[in-house]
């Protein structure tokens, strides 16, 4: 038994008169609320004053820390009560307050993993709803442009940047876009543009030589290409089903696409040259996809937590694309057989033909609905991918994107206006699409969806 400075016996004196004793002492109250395993009050104030243990609001994850305390605290006979039981019905209770904890904490993981996959889910499938009418009316926007596909193309690319910068400015007023997002590095956008322009010029070349059904089937090293960049860059680990599950799209798409090409498809009278220029341009792809995903990633660490609104990578990459293909025109309008001195004539009937006046409208009957409509959802569908990237992975929104091929085809089989005669299915056809549905699912049911903070 020892005794303190004001006069009274820590294993002695009763609890009530500790208290008052305390009260005294010290001149202030004894809170209850911060009692702790200790039932003397005066040795429950030095332990936590000297940090000793915490208050029990604060050791409801740590109460085997506390256990530790009173029994030492005990053992040195300053247990003025010695109830022992009293402590094994505390422990009790606040051992089954920590499991409650524990429980609801799985729970809430657990339902916030269902809603992250639910999310990814809805956004992958509106990813191939917008691809899949983005390709159909690319076709039907090419009907009364076809003699002018690559005013369409520069009416896209700049158009993109008046409109994304448009929402950027709203978004920004509306408090969404904040000036720390703004501030962030403006050179991975600049490397973003780059890329993306790079990858419109060289897969123009190669489209201009290459046949028309060969395109989509080099378009799969896009996948190819998404998982070892996705490797190397982002420290991604793909198990063998998942890897299994991206070849078999891969290949589901290859067979949809020969079986409606008739006699097949034959690289040959293109040239070796040219197929490696049309690999290398989904290469440069696929490398802005996942420079896209770093961005994200880089920016929650430098936002605090915060995720980097899907605009300012938009707006800022088709900024610098617009740039660099502005450098690029002179190459490009020649690829699409239009000489650089000719240019302004062209665009200014590429313009009349768009807006159905003048004297080069004749044969331009859909316009300029129909270009409108292809320039609106294909916006709807950059949007709806580069979110899909944000909240999943940069492969996610590949086998997204690739989904839409053999749903395009399909949708040609039936009557669209302004279109000839429907093409019709082969059995190869529908041995494509069971093959790519099986990857689809192989992947998915392998994988768990990479969420991020939205």
């Amino acid at each position: 038994m020892w005794t303190c400075n004001c006069g009274f016996s820590t294993t002695a004196d009763s609890l009530t008169s500790s208290v008052i004793r305390y009260e005294r002492c010290f001149r202030k109250p004894w809170i209850p609320a911060s009692r702790i395993y200790y039932s003397s009050p005066f040795v429950a104030h030095i332990a936590v004053e000297f940090n000793l243990v915490r208050p029990l609001e604060q050791r409801r994850r740590r109460s085997s820390s506390a256990v530790r305390w009173s029994a030492l605290g005990r053992r040195n006979g300053i247990d003025d009560l010695g109830d022992g039981a009293h402590h094994l019905e505390e422990n009790k209770v606040l051992g089954e307050e920590e499991q409650g904890d524990e429980e609801d904490h799985d729970r809430r993981e657990v339902e916030k993993k269902k809603k992250n996959r639910m999310a990814v889910l809805t956004a992958a499938a509106a990813t191939v709803v917008l691809g899949t009418g983005n390709r159909i009316l690319y076709k039907l926007a090419l009907v009364p442009l076809r003699q002018h596909p690559f005013f369409l193309a520069q009416l896209a690319t700049f158009g993109y940047v008046v409109v994304y910068f448009s929402i950027l400015y709203w978004r920004y007023h509306a408090g969404i876009v904040t000036d720390e997002m703004l501030s962030l590095p403006k050179t991975p956008y600049v490397v973003v543009g780059l890329l993306e322009a790079l990858g419109a010029a060289s897969g123009m070349a190669a489209g201009a030589v290459l046949s028309g059904a060969s395109i989509p089937i080099l378009s799969q090293s896009f996948l190819i290409w998404q998982l070892i960049l996705s490797a190397i860059f982002l420290g991604r680990k793909y198990c063998p089903n998942e890897i299994l599950g991206c070849f078999l799209v891969s290949i589901g798409v290859i067979l949809t696409v020969i079986s409606g090409s008739g006699s097949g498809v034959s690289f040959r009278q293109a040239g070796i040259f040219w197929t490696l220029l049309m690999i290398t341009s989904f290469f440069f792809q696929a490398a802005d996809t996942v420079l896209k995903e770093v961005i994200f990633l880089d920016a929650i660490k430098k936002c605090k937590g915060r995720s980097l609104d899907l605009f300012v990578v938009n707006s800022f990459g088709s900024a610098f694309q617009a740039l660099f293909l502005c450098l690029l025109i002179p190459f490009l309008s020649k690829l699409w057989g239009v000489p650089f001195y000719q240019l302004p004539t062209y665009i200014r009937d590429g313009a009349g033909c768009f807006l159905n006046i003048g004297t080069v409208a004749n044969g331009c009957e859909g316009a300029p609905l129909l270009p409108v409509m292809f320039v609106i959802v294909n916006m709807g569908f950059n949007i709806s991918l580069l979110h899909l990237l944000k909240i999943s992975s940069a492969v996610v929104s590949c086998l997204a994107a690739t989904f839409t091929v053999p749903i395009s085809i399909y949708a040609f089989t039936l009557p669209l206006p302004y279109m000839s005669t429907p093409s019709t299915l082969s059995t190869g056809f529908l041995v494509g699409v069971v093959v790519l549905l099986s990857g689809l699912l192989l992947y998915c049911m392998s994988s768990s969806p990479l969420p991020r903070e939205k």
